[in-house]
């Protein structure tokens, strides 16, 4: 019989390399994201920042969110208000993955899961290929797809507002298809 090694954020420390560890489990993070991944992980950094109304928040790029003793996520973009220490310590007000398909499974089901049941208010997956992003809303407890996103301009119901124009954030690589 073979025992599961179990491992906390003491262990995930001590790594090399770039992790996440999800439910005590190692999951390797994707080799380097494409230069498409990156752009629009930064576009809609930006444009969340440039729309941000509010001296309290943040937005950070792939930052560690110690979400448990066992489980750490990092997120390619966050939007996070009034953290303290050095890492992401409570739920974002705003979570942003973008999808690759290395990374769909785990955007898609495992983080879903995570993000609805810590309660983020907001959780957004981006498709680079598709140049859409599909919005959710955590309502009653459960996230709720608002809409897809391709051309449009999101306006965030949360205390410190802020917005993306989707428009703008997939233009460069609109001209390219």
């Amino acid at each position: 019989m073979c025992a599961i090694e179990y491992y906390t954020y003491e262990d995930y420390k001590q790594w090399e390399g770039d992790w996440e560890l999800i439910y005590g489990q190692p999951v390797a993070m994707a080799p380097s994201p494409m230069i498409t991944h990156q752009a629009i992980a930064f576009e809609i950094a930006y444009q969340l920042r440039e729309n941000l109304e509010c001296e309290e928040c943040l937005v950070v790029l792939e930052e560690d969110w110690i979400v448990e003793e066992d489980t750490v996520v990092r997120p390619d973009v966050s939007l996070i208000c009034d953290e303290e220490g050095d890492f992401i310590t409570k739920a974002p007000h705003i979570v942003v993955e973008v999808v690759c398909p290395q990374t769909a499974r785990r955007d898609e089901k495992i983080k879903f899961e995570i993000y609805e049941k810590e309660k983020v208010p907001y959780y957004i997956l981006v498709y680079p290929r598709e140049l859409k992003a599909k919005v959710y809303k955590l309502i009653d407890g459960r996230f709720d797809k608002v809409a897809d996103f391709t051309n449009e301009r999101y306006e965030f119901d949360l205390p410190c507002s802020t917005a993306i124009d989707f428009s703008k954030a997939f233009k460069k690589f609109r001209k390219k298809k």
